[in-house]
């Protein structure tokens, strides 16, 4: 099978980035390698396409990079017109290996649940590699719902994986699958879409499964709606 050689972007600086984009769902705080003063804002809404319990969950967002390699997000969940959290979210890059065809970093995310009125934490290794000009994935591995007080069982395994593919320039096609071992969990499985639509505005589709402890499998929608400056 004939693979063509990465197309590998450069920064002002002169370090190289491979091209990787962001999952719809769990998206990144502004993408690996992003260069002081990127701003982005963003909303992502998904709803469950069967049952009775048919609730809107979306979540306007700012993320800003502070310095070259080092963004910050605000983000405000919402069910319906209810707000729910609060969440604030930190993410490092780290570099690149593989000769600039894999780059990696942290992610940290607070969040304040309003409910109970308790807050909980997720941390995740982030691994992007540009398989070709065409194929990507981007892996996201940590723990997630880690409160003050807890055992170290209660916390929950979070996992994320997508593979994507570069269509054209302007259009990616991409298939996200969202693990989550804790009490609440389960699997979430989302084909997606992504689209430049104009000048600096985008979306993101996907029509997927999504699969929680204790319920049936339900088809779910997503929009995530994309502004950079």
């Amino acid at each position: 099978m004939l693979v063509c050689a990465p197309a590998i972007a450069s920064s002002d600086d002169g370090e190289s980035y491979p091209e990787v984009p962001e999952p719809m769902v769990f998206d990144l705080v502004r993408g690996l390698g992003a260069r002081a003063g990127e701003l982005e804002v963003n909303t992502l809404a998904t709803t469950p396409l069967s049952g009775q319990d048919k609730v809107v969950e979306w979540a306007p967002e700012i993320e800003y990079a502070i310095i070259d390699n080092l963004a910050i997000e605000f983000e405000l969940p919402f069910e319906n017109m209810a707000l729910t959290e609060l969440k604030v979210g930190v993410q490092g890059t780290f570099g690149t290996f593989d000769r600039g065809r894999i780059v990696h970093g942290v992610q940290y995310l607070g969040i304040y649940h309003r409910e109970d009125k308790a807050a909980s934490h997720a941390l995740l290794y982030l691994l992007g590699r540009q398989h070709s000009d065409r194929w990507s994935t981007m892996t996201m591995l940590g723990v997630g719902d880690v409160r003050v007080g807890q055992s170290e069982s209660e916390a929950g395994l979070l996992v994320n994986h997508t593979t994507f593919y570069k269509v054209n320039e302007t259009q990616t096609a991409g298939l996200e699958v969202n693990y989550k071992s804790d009490r609440d969990g389960g699997v979430l499985v989302m084909p997606q879409y992504h689209a430049s639509v104009i000048g600096n505005f985008g979306v993101q589709v996907g029509l997927g499964v999504d699969k929680q402890r204790g319920e049936v499998a339900r088809p779910v929608g997503g929009l995530r709606a994309i502004l950079e400056f």
